[in-house]
């Protein structure tokens, strides 16, 4: 038994033996007056009532004992001739007891003793005993209780089942949002860092390359790095306090910081030209990121593999749909933009594209070079 339902419920127990037993000495001179040929209510008849009610305190802790000695009572109670009356309330309440707590089969067998011992008044009482015609209403006394306390089992059983089962669907259903913010922060984290990165990298190697010739010019490209490293890491802070605070506070990233991407790979040594087609608007947060981080993993790729010094981004606001178009000049599927070694690259797009209902495809082009292309659907503008 749990501890914390013990008390409540050994208070409502004592509650219910109180009663009966008040309204079994009050109510039982009552049935007598009714009944002319029982026995007139004593000392022995007080006391037997008393016992069938006081044995309810335990019945949840002890609900076959609790069947016996009520069973044993209202028997004797019975047998000796006393009027039908409130003993028999107590009897039911300890088969119903026992159909309730205990599983059907000893439920049943425990029952059934019962309802043997009961039967003893219908042919062996004191006075005019009913003989067969008063087997059906003595099994009313069993069999109603018992159906009743075995429908109530049954139906908690099956409450505490789906409980159980809600429970664990919440669980998994937490897990798997968990999982899913993992994968997104995994997958922010790497498009924040693999750009930045990429960038320094660049900036690096020409900075060691002007170095012995011409320092003034490696001190625009280490001044670059420094600008670079700082975006970065600002960009990385928000993004990881927005984990921390377990909601976004920051704006995050959209397609309005396509010029300071531009012109952070244009101190890398990317030229990137931008064409916006179409009536710029609003778009929801999760497009305008998904599009902006299109973007930029399809340029940090261009910047570590395509081997060029100039890349097109075009976005297109159609009516019900955003595109972004990502092309380079380089040397095609050997050289254009691929997954990178972890390979969050072009499968990272693939998941954001397709999260949001949308489509991606990427590859060489006709002409030379490699074009990334994804279509992000939206609300028509209204």
């Amino acid at each position: 038994m749990r501890r914390g339902g013990r008390w409540p419920e050994a208070a409502a127990d004592a509650a219910l033996a109180l009663v009966l037993l008040g309204f079994g000495l009050l109510a039982t001179g009552l049935a007598a007056d009714n009944q002319p040929g029982s026995r007139p209510v004593d000392a022995a008849c007080r006391a037997l009532i008393a016992v069938a009610a006081l044995a309810l305190l335990v019945r949840r802790r002890a609900p076959v004992a609790t069947l016996a000695v009520v069973t044993v009572a209202t028997s004797t109670y019975l047998l000796i001739g006393y009027p039908y009356g409130p003993i028999l309330i107590a009897f039911l309440v300890a088969v119903y007891t026992v159909a309730v707590w205990l599983p059907v089969r000893p439920a049943a067998l425990a029952t059934g003793g019962a309802f043997v011992l009961l039967l003893a008044h219908v042919f062996l009482g004191r006075g005019p005993a009913p003989g067969w015609t008063g087997v059906l209403p003595a099994s009313a006394w069993v069999v109603v209780p018992f159906a009743v306390g075995v429908v109530v089992r049954v139906s908690r059983e099956a409450a505490a089942r789906t409980r159980a089962e809600e429970a664990r669907g919440r669980a998994e259903q937490a897990r798997r949002q968990a999982d899913e913010e993992r994968l997104r922060i995994a997958q922010e984290v790497h498009d924040v860092v693999g750009h930045g990165l990429a960038a320094i990298s660049m900036q690096a190697e020409i900075a060691l390359h002007l170095l012995p010739k011409r320092p003034e010019q490696a001190e625009v490209a280490l001044t670059a790095i420094s600008r670079t490293s700082r975006e970065a890491l600002d960009e990385l802070r928000v993004t990881l306090g927005a984990v921390r605070r377990g909601a976004e506070r920051e704006p995050v990233p959209g397609l309005a910081r396509l010029p300071a991407l531009r012109d952070r790979l244009a101190g890398a040594g990317l030229a990137v030209e931008v064409r916006v087609v179409g009536d710029p608007r609003e778009l929801p947060a999760a497009v305008d990121l998904a599009a902006y981080r299109v973007v930029q993993e399809a340029l940090t790729n261009v910047l570590r593999h395509a081997g060029v010094a100039s890349a097109e981004v075009t976005v297109d606001y159609r009516a019900d749909e955003l595109t972004v178009e990502v092309t380079d000049q380089g040397a095609g599927a050997t050289t254009g933009p691929t997954d990178d070694e972890g390979g969050h690259g072009l499968a990272g797009m693939r998941e954001r594209v397709a999260a949001l209902g949308g489509r991606l495809t990427t590859g060489p082009r006709a002409g030379g070079g490699f074009r990334v292309y994804a279509g992000l659907p939206v609300e028509p503008a209204t």
